[in-house]
């Protein structure tokens, strides 16, 4: 096979809001963290060990502004993109290297309801029991036997 192939596919969950920066013409990039888990047990203690991958995400323009926009901290999400490395001095001229995740697509799977019960505005978890509650003593009048 004479092609190669860079991309990633990624499911979890914000570990900041989206942080955006705006540049002269109207473009724009999204940065926010992923975190990704991975569950197993330890074969010698038989303890469950999990452990946690920081994946740094960049998105541009309007689909910057959508994340922005949706998503929050702690948000589930599906990125799909590239894996580039950039290479940049820092503070002593010492040459330092960050990896990104340069996203060509995603889906938010934290639901808009999900989304607002983390949201310290959320309804009164007493009412919303109420009203189902009062939904289901109403009369039925279906014929099905169950």
């Amino acid at each position: 096979m004479s092609g190669t192939l860079n991309k990633v596919m990624l499911i979890g969950h914000l570990g900041d809001e989206v942080k955006m920066h705006y540049f002269e013409g109207g473009n724009c990039i999204g940065r926010f963290p992923l975190a990704t888990n991975e569950s197993y047990t330890n074969k010698q203690t038989n303890e469950r060990v999990t452990t946690t991958e920081w994946h740094n995400i960049v998105v541009r323009n309007k689909a910057a502004e959508i994340c922005e926009k949706y998503l929050n901290k702690g948000d589930k999400i599906y990125v799909e993109g590239r894996i580039k490395t950039r290479k940049w001095q820092d503070d002593k001229g010492m040459d330092r290297f960050s990896t990104e995740i340069h996203c060509t697509d995603f889906t938010f799977l934290t639901t808009k309801n999900e989304s607002q019960n983390n949201t310290p505005s959320q309804a009164n978890p007493q009412q919303a029991a109420k009203s189902s509650v009062d939904d289901s003593s109403k009369e039925d009048t279906d014929d099905l036997p169950f």
